[in-house]
């Protein structure tokens, strides 16, 4: 852990939404129950459904970004995912930074964190939309989302979406300026310079539609990168996937307005 670290440069996850939750099949990998870690035995739940607990936050991001996970997925640090020592996994999470209130959706797909008395361990991605990633660590409180077969929801045991949810007044402001489509985003900057060296490579290795977006933030002023819109998730997947055999390795997939 002492020898991980942030992605170079300053990015940007303003237009990164949330892991959303669905329903997937239990799987033995990663799951192995009791496990030892360091000599140190930890045992799996059963189920998730129920789970809230409050405690120290941490994050992983280079060091580990395109190992393989505990379950044998990828570690990707700019996805909405975590560690965690006890849940099962694949599963999804609402993680709250209660020093300032934010909460993100992740989905838990490795063990860890196992330093100290750490609850959890989030992505570099999810960590820095809590705002706690200078820091290093946050007391946050965890607690589990569970999707039935059927597709109905519950956060730590309740009804989830409980009919008090409320939507972020920047997600409303920014909807009220036109409709939201899918983007593959190569890169946000400061200056609008290197975005437009990117957006050049860019154009010589695609044909698809490509556009410099500036948007404020309150991190301040970037510029976004962004090939599309595309129509549907797989026409997105599909130009992503050609851009990263281009060398776009960075790339996220985003909805931003059209």
């Amino acid at each position: 852990m002492s020898q991980d670290k942030a992605p170079p440069g300053n990015f940007d996850v303003s237009g990164l939404e949330d892991a959303k939750p669905e329903y997937e099949e239990p799987r033995n990998a990663g799951n192995k129950s009791p496990y030892k870690v360091w000599g140190k035995e930890y045992t799996v739940r059963s189920s998730n459904d129920g789970y809230v607990q409050r405690g120290v936050a941490s994050w992983y991001g280079e060091k580990f970004h395109g190992h393989k996970t505990s379950n044998g997925e990828v570690f990707d640090m700019y996805e909405m995912s975590a560690a965690h020592k006890s849940l099962r996994i694949p599963g999804y999470a609402r993680v709250t930074n209660l020093d300032n209130g934010r909460s993100v959706i992740v989905r838990v797909n490795d063990r860890g964190p196992f330093h100290g008395d750490r609850l959890i361990d989030l992505s570099y991605a999810a960590a820095k939309k809590l705002g706690y990633q200078g820091k290093g660590t946050a007391r946050v409180e965890v607690a589990a989302i569970t999707v039935k077969q059927d597709g109905s929801m519950t956060l730590a045991g309740k009804p989830f979406p409980d009919g008090k949810a409320t939507v972020p007044a920047e997600r409303l402001a920014e909807s009220a300026k036109g409709s939201k489509a899918l983007f593959v985003q190569l890169g946000s900057f400061s200056q609008r310079s290197p975005a437009e060296v990117l957006l050049k490579r860019a154009r010589q290795s695609i044909e698809d539609p490509m556009r410099v977006r500036e948007v404020e933030t309150a991190s301040g002023r970037f510029h976004r990168v962004q090939v599309g819109p595309f129509s549907d998730e797989d026409e997105a997947l599909r130009a992503q996937n050609l851009l990263e055999n281009k060398g776009f390795g960075q790339s996220i997939l985003l909805t931003d307005t059209h």
